[in-house]
Order: structure tokens, then C-alpha cells, then sequence
């Protein structure tokens, strides 16, 4: 049965109201005796054998780690310029929002570069079960070739080593901002959590990636009538771009009430990658490009990015209706869809270019969201 907490929060008016803190969904904690063979899961090759006694050993630091909660076991006083200097902040997550004040300096100096992050959403690749590398990531290359004849720099972030790399992880959002936006820090502050054995998380370098770029360009296919759950979980955990509160000290770490106290003071929502520009390949084979086309785009205007143009924003069916064994020669023959993708890469690299110069913003009107979520 479900416990209801109450704290009451002024709305921004001044006038009272409650808000009522619901909990009673989680599950009470592992066992002693569950935690053991969740650990001992990733020890069943007969190998480990010879190293009983150290596993053993390390099961108990672990399970002392889960026990007591120790998410962040390194910390320091988050100092100057946060709302609780004194406060015990993550230094991993000091070092990641360093990263990432860094990476935007950068993308604001006219002298840098300009680069493009190109995503591959598939999560298919020849490094692992399928065998055969993605129709995505073949017309990724053809778009990266064209940025770099028109001198624009690429990254390119492959989401499909989410299933052939070793301890590669993107965790899931945990839904802190439907508590309250406040609680959804800028960087992410939910991982790593050691307590949980929830580490390398791949979304640290992933937001600077992404605060690093002047533009960025997906190309995905359709699973589902969906985005592949790889592209998906990055998603979600770029909600705090959208929005997100920079400073963790202000709701001391995750403290729901505080954050709650914050948001209906008035939050301004900020946009953190807002600014860049964007372009999409989305294919198939049945059915959803353009549904899942146009979410992408919706997601990606909502951020606060804008597409390069019409050209910019591709959906494509290849093999339509034709066997998956033969869709890369499908590929093959559809001269039309690979120029179609240099046009993506074209658009886009004309937007920065425009961008970088000025142009592009003295077009866009400046307008107040009056309903900034």
C-alpha cells in the first residue's frame, strides 16, 4: 500500500499549496543472499573458479557499498558559484560538468572548427550477433565524406557499440524531471551510482559530444515504428539539456521536496544545447518513417536546435516490402537515397556555416516560450 508524504510549496503567486510526495513503488532491498547471486552472475564462466576467495572477497565490499548506499564514493565541497558551496558534490560529476563548460566555450569561439556529430542509431553491427554491418551506418559514411569535402570536422557516435563493446552501457533515465525539473541535473547526476553497480555510463561523454557540436545529424532506421532502443535511451538522457538545473547543490543532491520548492517559485527551463542545428536520415523497409521521422524532428525543435532546411530531413523506405537478406543491395542500387544523403550533409553544413557567421540567428525570431516545458 502506497505512503503519502505532504510538503507544502508556495506557488509563485505567494499562495499556499500542497504537494503531495507520493512514494511506496520501489521494491525494499536486496537480500544478502539475492545480492550474492546477482553478483556472482557475471562470475559463471568455470574460469572465476581458481578465484573463489577473491570473489568472495570483493562480493563483500560490494554488497557493503549497496548496503550502506554509497553511490558516489568519491566527493568534494562543490565550492564557489554553486548554492551550497559546503555541499558534498560528485567528483565524477564535477569533472564531467568541467568537460562540458569547456566543450561550449569551444563551440562558441568563432577560431574553432566547426564539427558535426553524426549518430548512428542502429544498434546492428558486424561485431556482434548480426554479423553485418547497418544500411545506417553505410549512409552515415556517405554524409561524413561530404562534411569533410566542405571542410566541416565529423564525430562520429556509433550507438550500435551499446551491443558488440565490453562494459559500453547507456542507462536508463530514471524520470527525475516528472518530479520535479529541478531534480534532472545538467549533466546528469543519476550515474554513475556505485552502490548499484550502475557505472560506465557512456552518456558522460555523449553530452559533451553533443555541447561540442554546431550541428548534429541522425541517421537511424525504424524498428517498430520506433527510434532503436539504443538512439531511444540517449533520448531520454539528454531530458536534462531540455530544461535540466546546473547546480545539485540547490536540491541537495535528490531531494524531491526542495526541487518541487524550486519549480513552482518559477523555473526558466533553460536550453542548454539549444543553438545548433540538425539534420535526419531516417529509412525503413515496411512501414513508420515518417512518423518516427517527424518525432525526431519534434524532439529535436523542442530541444531548442533547428533543421537545416527541408533537404535536411530525410525519410526513406529501401528493399520496400523485400527480403532483409538482400536489403544492403538494395542499397546498392538506390543511387538516388545515397545522394539524397550528401544533400542532408550539404544542407547542414551550409547551416553552420551560417550559423558560425552570424546569419543564421539574425533570421530566427527571438521569441518567449509562454510555455517554456
Amino acid at each position: 500500500m502506497s505512503s503519502f508524504l505532504t510538503t507544502p510549496l508556495p506557488e509563485p503567486s505567494g499562495a499556499a499549496k500542497t504537494v503531495w510526495i507520493r512514494t511506496g513503488q520501489a521494491h525494499n532491498q536486496l537480500t544478502r543472499a539475492e545480492f550474492s547471486l546477482r553478483y556472482r552472475a557475471s562470475f559463471t564462466d568455470p574460469a572465476f573458479g581458481a578465484e573463489e576467495l577473491s570473489i568472495a572477497r570483493l562480493e563483500e565490499i560490494a554488497w557493503q557499498a549497496y548496503d550502506e548506499g554509497r553511490k558516489a564514493p568519491f566527493t568534494q565541497k562543490a565550492g564557489e558559484g554553486y548554492a551550497d558551496p559546503g555541499y558534498d558534490l560528485s567528483s565524477e560529476w564535477i569533472a564531467t560538468r568541467q568537460r562540458l563548460a569547456e566543450a561550449q566555450l569551444h563551440w562558441s569561439e568563432p577560431s574553432t572548427p566547426s564539427k558535426v556529430l553524426l549518430i548512428c542509431g542502429s544498434a546492428r553491427n558486424d561485431g556482434t550477433c548480426p554479423g553485418e554491418m547497418s544500411k545506417s551506418f553505410r549512409l552515415l559514411q556517405i554524409t561524413k565524406e561530404t562534411l569533410e569535402k566542405a571542410g566541416i570536422v565529423p564525430d562520429v557516435l556509433d550507438l550500435s557499440l551499446l551491443t558488440s563493446e565490453y562494459g559500453r552501457h547507456i542507462h536508463p533515465c530514471k524520470g527525475c524531471a516528472s518530479t520535479a525539473m529541478p531534480l534532472c541535473h545538467w549533466p546528469c547526476s543519476c550515474y554513475p551510482n556505485h552502490a548499484l553497480n550502475q557505472t560506465n555510463d557512456w552518456m558522460a561523454e555523449i553530452y559533451e559530444r553533443w555541447t561540442a557540436a554546431h550541428a548534429v545529424i541522425i541517421v537511424t532506421p525504424v524498428y517498430w515504428y520506433q527510434s532503436p532502443s539504443p538512439l531511444k535511451l540517449m533520448m531520454d538522457r539528454l531530458v536534462c539539456a531540455d530544461g535540466g538545473n546546473p547546480d545539485p547543490t540547490s536540491t541537495s543532491g535528490k531531494k524531491a521536496a526542495k526541487a518541487k520548492e524550486l519549480e513552482m517559485a518559477g523555473w526558466a527551463y533553460p536550453q542548454h544545447l539549444a543553438g545548433r542545428a540538425y539534420g535526419l536520415i531516417v529509412h525503413g523497409d515496411v512501414s513508420g518513417v515518417d512518423e518516427a521521422r517527424r518525432a525526431l524532428s519534434d524532439w529535436l525543435d523542442w530541444m531548442g536546435l533547428f533543421d537545416a532546411g527541408a533537404l535536411a530531413r530525410l525519410g526513406r523506405y529501401i528493399g520496400y516490402y523485400e527480403a532483409y537478406a538482400s536489403s544492403h543491395d538494395a542499397l546498392d542500387k538506390d543511387s538516388a537515397i545515397q545522394e539524397e544523403a550528401r544533400n542532408v550533409a550539404r544542407a547542414v553544413a551550409k547551416a553552420v556555416i551560417e550559423l558560425r557567421a552570424g546569419r543564421l540567428q539574425a533570421a530566427q525570431a527571438h521569441l518567449s516560450r509562454p510555455r517554456p516545458k
